[in-house]
């Protein structure tokens, strides 16, 4: 298992990577755009937002960062965004069913902002704030680039 940290951004992830791709020397940089999922038509994101990062991640010799855009869109996140608090935890694990019981357990109290859903960087993947306002992401692959061990 791995835990990874996640950073959020608004609307300029891209910049981010290509800062901390160089800055350390960051290795097999993956990135999923919001141009790439089916767009929900009720909740359509404007076309100048597609081409924003919805996950990516780089190996550093110190281990994996995950990174995403906040679409200024999202107004009250956007809105209520500061640097410093857009850090959650990311859960990374192989097994399915112990993402969904470390999931359930740790939305006990606190909120579920995405259910566990498949999408194409995980098989399952979801994310909560807990109780005590810490923001967690489930991630379920077998994909060796997230094991650091």
């Amino acid at each position: 298992m791995s835990v990874i940290a996640y950073l959020n951004f608004v609307g300029n992830t891209g910049e981010v990577i290509d800062f901390y791709e160089e800055a350390l020397e960051a290795t097999e940089i993956k990135r999923f755009f919001f141009k790439d999922f089916p767009q929900d038509p009720n909740y359509p994101i404007p076309a100048e937002e597609l081409a924003l990062i919805m996950n990516a991640s780089m190996k550093f010799a110190g281990g994996i960062i995950m990174l995403s855009d906040v679409l200024p869109s999202m107004k009250e996140m956007a809105d209520n965004f500061i640097a410093g608090n857009n850090v959650t935890l990311s859960v990374v694990l192989k097994d399915k069913d112990q993402i969904k019981s470390y999931f359930d357990r740790l939305s006990v109290g606190g909120t579920v902002t995405m259910p566990l859903a498949e999408t194409p960087w995980s098989e399952s993947y979801g994310m909560l704030v807990d109780k005590f306002g810490i923001g967690w992401q489930f991630n379920c692959t077998s994909d060796e680039y997230y094991y650091t061990n």
